[in-house]
Formats: C-alpha cells, sequence, structure tokens
C-alpha cells in the first residue's frame, strides 16, 4: 500500500492546519465504509472523507460530492449524535504508524462539554473507523464491527475497551540518530528495502525503495547519507505530493526518483490522494452492489458462446445442401436406368469439372421419381437450414456484442448510471421488473457525460446504451465527429462542432478508450467518422450500429489525462 506512515503524517498536519477548531456542521455516510464530514472552518466550508474500505482505505480533505442514501445507516445516526455541532479539538498521529486520533469536543445529552475520539486505522482490509470515550476508553461503536469470532484478542464492539492494535516494536525514524541507524542495518542479512520496512514505522515500500535507490550501491553510510535527509524533509513538514504514472501507479508525499514513469506533482496531499483514488472505490462499490446482475451477464455471455458453437457445428452439417442437390438432379437425368429395388446409382458427375463417377444411395421401397424428390427435400431443407442458423448467429453476436457492452458499462456506473442500466435490460427482456420497484414515471432525458478537449472544444459521451443512442442519434449534428472502439465494447464518443485539431481528436480517442472493455490495455485502436456515416439497422439492440468511412487512431488512455479533461469542463 502506497499510504504509509509518512503520506500519513502528510495528511495529519494538511488537515489539522485547515480544520482544527472547526465546527462539523453534518456528517453523511454515503457507503457501508466511508463517512465525509462537513467542517465549517476558518471562513470557509471544508469536507472530509474518512474511509474503512478494505482495498482504498484513506483519510484526506476532498472536493467531491458524494451521493448520500435517503435513509442513513445506523452508524452515520450514532455519528450525528455524538459529533455533530461538535469542534475538532486535535488531530494527531500515533508515533508514525497509520493510526490518527480525531478529538471532537462536544456536548452529551445532559448538555456537559464532552471529548469524544474517533480512532482511524488504516491498515488495508483491517481498517477501521472507530468512536470512544477517551475518560473511560469504551468503545461507543466501530464502523466495522469485530467479535470474538473474528478475533480472540482484540474486539471493536460497542461497550468493550478499545485496544489499539498491536506494536510492532519498530523504530520511529524521526527519532533515529545515526548511530542507531548503521546498527540497525546488516549488510549480508537480507534485502535492505526490506531490512528498512522491518526496523522502522511508517516506511513502505516506495519509501525503501526510493531511500535504497538515493544510496546507490555503497556502503551503510552512503545508505545514511540518503535516509538522513529524507527524514529530516519528512521531519520538516516540506512535503511535494507526487504520483508516478506507470504500469502500475504509485503515490507518495515526496517526489519518487527511483521510478521511471510520468511524475505528477499536486500542491496539496489531499488532491493528491483524491486524483489517485479518482474512481477506485466507486468501481469496486458498485461491482459488489452488482455482483448478481454482472455474474447473470457473464452466465448469458457464455451462454450464447456455446450457443454460437453448436449453431457453427449444425451449420457444418448442412454443408452437403449441393451434394444433395446435384443427387436429385443426376437420379432425374439417369431415371431411365433405374428400377424400383435398386439400392445405389452409378453414374458420371457432369457438375463436376472431372466428370468423375458417383455412386448415390438409393432407398429400394421407393420409385426413382420419389429417390429424386426425396433428394430434393434433403437439399431445401438444408439450404433453409443454412439461411436460418446465419440469421440466428448474426443475432446472437449481436447479443452477446450488447451484453459485452452493458457488462462494461456497469463495471464503470455510477448508481444512477446503474439503474438506468437496468431499467434498459428491464426493457429489452434480459431482466424482470421486480414487483418492488416503481416504474420512473415519464421518460427522462438521458444525460451523456461532457468533457472538454485541451482546446475548448465540448466531447461528449454516453455512458450506457440509452445514452448511446440518444448521443449518436438524436442529440449530434450531421457534421460531429464519432469515435468508437474498433470491434471491441465500449462508448459512444462525439466531439461536437466541425472546426478542431489533431490534438482534441486524440483526447476524444483517448476518452473512447479508456471507456471500453480495453481500458487497461495499451495501443488500443478508435475508430472515428462522421455521425452522417453512422447508421443504426432496424431491429437491432441499444447502442449497436454499422459505420463506415472511418480512420483508425491508436492510443493508450491514461486516468490522470481524463481528470483534466472533466477538470477543464
Amino acid at each position: 500500500m502506497s499510504f504509509d506512515g509518512i503520506v500519513t503524517r502528510a495528511v495529519v498536519q494538511e488537515v489539522a492546519t485547515a480544520l482544527t477548531g472547526g465546527r462539523i456542521a453534518k456528517i453523511y455516510q454515503p457507503t457501508e465504509s466511508e463517512l465525509i464530514f462537513h467542517v465549517r472552518a476558518k471562513g470557509g466550508n471544508h469536507r472530509l472523507l474518512l474511509s474503512a474500505h478494505p482495498a482504498h482505505p484513506r483519510f484526506h480533505l476532498t472536493e467531491k460530492l458524494a451521493e448520500h442514501p435517503l435513509s442513513p445507516p445506523m452508524f452515520c445516526m450514532l455519528m450525528r449524535k455524538h459529533l455533530e455541532g461538535g469542534v475538532i479539538h486535535a488531530l494527531t498521529q500515533i508515533g508514525l504508524e497509520r493510526i490518527i486520533h480525531l478529538d471532537i469536543k462536544s456536548r452529551n445529552e445532559l448538555g456537559d462539554e464532552v471529548i469524544r475520539r474517533l480512532v482511524i486505522e488504516i491498515m488495508g482490509r483491517h481498517s477501521n473507523l472507530i468512536l470512544i470515550d477517551p475518560e473511560s476508553g469504551k468503545i461507543i461503536d466501530g464502523i466495522r464491527r469485530v467479535g470474538i469470532g473474528v478475533s480472540r484478542h482484540r474486539q471493536v464492539i460497542p461497550g468493550a475497551v478499545y485496544q489499539p492494535p498491536p506494536e510492532q516494536k519498530k523504530r520511529n525514524p524521526l527519532q533515529t540518530d545515526r548511530e542507531t541507524f548503521l546498527g540497525s542495518i546488516q549488510w549480508n542479512e537480507g534485502a535492505i528495502e526490506q531490512q528498512l520496512i522491518r526496523n522502522y514505522m511508517g516506511l513502505g515500500p516506495q519509501m525503501a525503495r526510493e531511500i535504497v535507490h538515493r544510496a546507490g550501491i555503497g556502503d551503510r553510510e552512503q545508505l545514511w547519507q540518503a535516509f538522513s535527509p529524507l527524514i529530516e524533509r519528512i521531519r520538516e513538514h516540506r512535503y511535494q505530493p507526487t504520483i508516478i504514472h506507470a504500469r502500475k501507479s504509485v503515490f507518495a508525499a515526496i517526489p519518487l526518483t527511483y521510478s521511471q514513469g510520468e511524475a505528477e506533482t499536486f500542491d496539496s496531499i489531499s488532491r493528491c490522494l483524491e486524483a489517485f483514488f479518482h474512481g477506485k472505490a466507486e468501481r469496486d462499490r458498485m461491482r459488489q452492489q452488482n455482483h448478481d446482475l454482472i455474474r447473470r451477464l457473464k452466465n448469458a455471455i457464455d451462454k450464447n458462446e456455446k450457443k454460437l458453437e453448436k449453431l457453427q457445428n449444425e451449420y457444418t452439417s448442412t454443408e452437403r445442401a449441393d451434394h444433395y442437390r446435384v443427387c436429385g438432379e443426376l437420379i432425374t437425368a439417369y431415371m431411365h436406368q433405374i428400377e424400383r429395388g435398386d439400392m445405389e446409382l452409378k453414374a458420371i458427375n457432369y457438375y463436376d469439372t472431372d466428370a468423375t463417377e458417383i455412386t448415390i444411395p438409393l432407398e429400394s421401397r421407393l420409385t426413382p421419381s420419389e429417390n429424386a424428390q426425396r433428394y430434393f427435400k434433403l437439399y431445401n431443407k438444408a439450404k433453409s437450414a443454412r439461411k436460418w442458423i446465419r440469421e440466428q448467429q448474426e443475432k446472437t453476436c449481436q447479443e452477446t456484442a450488447y451484453l459485452e457492452s452493458v457488462l462494461v458499462q456497469l463495471e464503470n456506473a455510477t448508481p444512477a448510471e446503474a439503474e438506468e442500466i437496468k431499467e434498459e435490460l428491464v426493457e429489452q427482456g434480459f431482466l424482470k421488473r421486480p414487483s418492488t420497484r416503481k416504474q420512473r414515471k415519464g421518460n427522462p432525458r438521458p444525460q451523456p457525460a461532457v468533457y472538454r478537449s485541451s482546446e475548448g472544444i465540448p466531447i461528449l459521451v454516453g455512458r450506457n446504451n440509452k445514452q448511446n443512442d440518444f448521443l449518436t442519434h438524436r442529440m449530434a449534428a450531421p457534421t460531429d465527429t464519432w469515435l468508437h472502439t474498433k470491434d471491441i465494447p465500449g462508448s459512444h464518443v462525439v466531439i461536437r462542432g466541425k472546426n478542431f485539431g489533431e490534438e482534441t481528436l486524440t483526447e476524444a480517442a483517448l476518452l473512447a478508450a479508456y471507456h471500453s472493455k480495453a481500458r487497461e490495455s495499451s495501443q488500443i485502436p478508435v475508430d472515428c467518422t462522421l455521425i452522417k456515416h453512422v447508421k443504426k439497422p432496424s431491429g437491432s439492440p441499444p447502442g449497436f450500429v454499422i459505420y463506415e468511412e472511418q480512420k483508425t487512431l491508436f492510443v493508450t488512455p491514461e486516468a490522470h489525462i481524463i481528470r483534466k479533461l472533466e477538470s477543464t469542463d
């Protein structure tokens, strides 16, 4: 995890500076593992995100507006009872660990002033937000309760005495001198990076790798010469939050010189974290919420693939259609040589350029004419079957492409977009309308996502097939430019207007690639053409089109470029 003790120290310093003395105006719980505090402090309004997400735990200021449930969860109600209206009294990091104490001065039911402490534990899948009474040390509640069935040593349940996570008996690097450091490193006892992580609290893999990289290939003294100024910088709160964009992006509170990726720096650690985690937790949450629907879509796609395999086998079996026709024609031509009761006909096949002899099986109980008619019937049946199979193959391929596009859209959808997708699947007959779900009144106008290129040109992106259809066939002008990943499920993208440069075209292609099944790939082919060359075949599923006169671009999408296109709108 990049969120190490040094990042935690940077966040605590930034949040404490911004919010100490501020009043908590409102508390929301947008998801089961996240809280957002609205705080009025120093003449401004701020939002503080506290997340115990098992994959993306974090704590920082945020500028995003999260969707809140209509009915607040019980833990949110408890937090409101104890903390709303309270004043942020102190914010403290425990050593250089990823444990933070947020002390809030509020009033109890009797109107007496009390201190309530929210313990923020950023520990991967064991992360938690725990409200305690610091005077008694007892837990009021936690966003994630941990009973004795989960842990015998440390329970997080109301009424239990709060026990901090077990000490790892590591040294605090901020309090380490040269002699202590040199004595803690054994040059011939394992990787230096692992020794640094094992011996010093707060150092994650990125920071340990950075220290070793700055030291170069040398001895313990050179390692100290790399370690000391870096730790001094952390001690003095001289941060330069950075994201390194590579195949596996990472973030840190200071620049990382060991990485060859593209560096993006920020003036705030919170903005850095906001950019890094952009959409990650939301996508995970939507995948969890729509797990059953995603599984049903994948099962339907698998079923279609098996159906296509079966249809192909059936089509192969009909390839003898022309043979049946030839047999019927030859029996008719040689009918004067056939007697009722004959078992076969040997004849020269004049349909073959080599005029080879062919043996045609006959039904002895049938007349020569009836044998000919039998082969013509087999021919007509096989010919009709071939046509039907081709139609079924085309229909199944279209349905599979549609389901794959829905699957991509669902995995990256907001809650509102997910509801639109479910409504679409009901209309297409893939889902039954739940008896508890009321049908939406009216026909709300689809709202494609709006981006703006670095040249200031609007670029619209359909986030589901209803939006795709509306954008391409109703909203866009004939001379607007349309883009879509080549033979890959994804969104329809439209550049509004005719006057734009190559930069805008490339950025629109990046958006098309980013909003597709191939998001994590490189050199993704993206077709572009004018809207007037894009057609929707009659009876085709939502989002399905055919187009012509296209040219193909190859792009590699990067999240930080997409964010810039969002922020310029």
